[in-house]
């Protein structure tokens, strides 16, 4: 079982305040630069307000417990770990997402379910035979708990496997809570585009921006009303966090939650450089700085960086390097690429620094770069969500070109995002 120490208290999630969103244009640009600072009142998060302040939520109740390694308090301590300790109430279940329990497993790996060995309940995989909890799994729980670290890209499989259980509890009528957790990468800026409905999959379920901006309390509510899953919903909101606020600002420690988002900066530049897992560059798996640093043979990295820099993209410089990948595209071979280091997080704009990084590698080198097929349909449609960016980047079309056309469905989810936003 995972180990630790304990967190601190919660608020009920029916206090929704609905902040001001900030200004976030189309581009993914705001105003508001992440401030760094301690947090003054520290940061609780909703797990820790479960267990001091609104345990009649989970009070008498046989509880079922979605998470992985990052479901702790701001202490440590796992939730499982204290949940089975805690009287009155009985941890029933464990379900686990994509990369296991301890998120461990790698990308796209079929997750087993077992029993746990210390708890001696069942570890139900929601990432094997079934991405949906079963009626089966739910019929010894009474309430399902939802704790899972998000990186704020719409390209991560956990908030799917939030819809899912969520619609699962919504078929057995039984209550959903979500213990809300920070957005590492700020609640403040959202970039584009909007998925289209026909490019619905397990990387992208709902038409919301690539770069939410958005907790999973807060995308919990959004899904729940505006794409119709009628959940008996609760969420137990964080006391402490702002939307402008940096993952340092939060004052809790960093923990991968999945094997590649290694570190904070990583989950920044994420819902950019996870667009080229769609095409034959490497994304930087099996390098020290995943999704940081991309590269191939037959990419030359200063002419890369300096094509890139001389962009002159907002808040991000490129720096040449090369690396030897253990895993995944160009396994044991050296590369040559750049790696992707962010100046100005408030200024930086993850998706339109993707975009033009495919752009740019697609015109210095025609004769290799290429989209790659997944099962017939390419990738890089699945993940921006549409079938005409690919088509236009090939075309030549300016990035700027390419972002403007989804202008307007932009605009409709930045309005649509602002009724269930839950903190100023």
């Amino acid at each position: 079982m995972l180990s630790g120490k304990t967190g601190l208290r919660l608020i009920s999630p029916a206090l929704a305040v609905v902040g001001l969103l900030g200004l976030a244009v189309f581009s993914g640009s705001s105003r508001e630069t992440a401030s760094g600072a301690t947090p003054s009142p520290p940061l609780l998060l909703g797990i820790d307000r479960l267990l001091t302040e609104e345990l009649d939520l989970v009070a008498g109740k046989r509880v079922g417990l979605i998470t992985n390694q990052t479901g702790r308090g701001r202490d440590g301590e796992h939730d499982a770990d204290r949940l089975a300790r805690q009287p009155g109430l009985r941890l029933v279940a464990l379900f686990s997402p994509e990369h296991g329990f301890r998120g461990t497993e790698p990308p796209g790996a079929y997750v087993a379910s077992y029993v746990d060995p210390v708890l001696r309940i069942p570890v139900y995989s929601l990432y094997g035979p079934t991405r949906k909890p079963t009626p089966a799994m739910l019929s010894n729980v009474d309430v399902l708990l939802f704790d899972i670290q998000d990186v704020g890209a719409r390209y991560y499989t956990y908030i799917s496997t939030l819809a899912y259980a969520m619609q699962a509890a919504a078929e057995k009528g039984i209550p959903f809570i979500v213990l809300d957790r920070p957005n590492p990468i700020g609640g403040v800026k959202v970039e584009g585009p909007v998925l289209e409905p026909a490019y619905s999959s397990f990387v992208g379920l709902y038409p919301i921006a690539v770069r939410h901006g958005m907790t999973v309390g807060e995308l919990a509510r959004l899904f729940n009303d505006a794409f119709g899953i009628g959940a008996k919903l609760t969420v137990v909101a964080m006391s402490g966090w702002r939307r402008e606020m940096d993952w340092k600002a939060t004052g809790l420690p960093w923990i991968k939650p999945s094997p590649n988002i290694v570190r904070p900066e990583t989950a920044l530049v994420y819902p950019g450089t996870c667009l080229l897992e769609g095409t034959n560059v490497s994304e930087g798996r099996g390098s020290p700085l995943p999704f940081e640093m991309i590269g191939a043979p037959w990419i030359e990295g200063e002419r890369l960086a300096r094509v890139l820099n001389e962009a002159a993209l907002p808040g991000v410089r490129f720096e040449p390097t090369s690396f030897v990948p253990t895993t995944s595209k160009f396994q044991g071979q050296r590369v040559e690429g750049v790696q992707i280091v962010v100046t100005d997080p408030g200024r930086f704009e993850a998706v339109r620094t993707g975009l033009t990084i495919i752009a740019t590698l697609r015109r210095l080198y025609p004769a290799d770069f290429r989209f790659t097929l997944s099962g017939g349909k390419y990738y890089f449609d699945t993940l921006i969500g549409n079938g005409w960016m690919r088509p236009a980047i090939e075309q030549g079309q300016s990035v700027d070109e390419i972002l403007a056309r989804d202008r307007a469905r932009f605009t409709e989810f930045l309005e649509l995002r602002r009724r269930y936003l839950l903190y100023e």
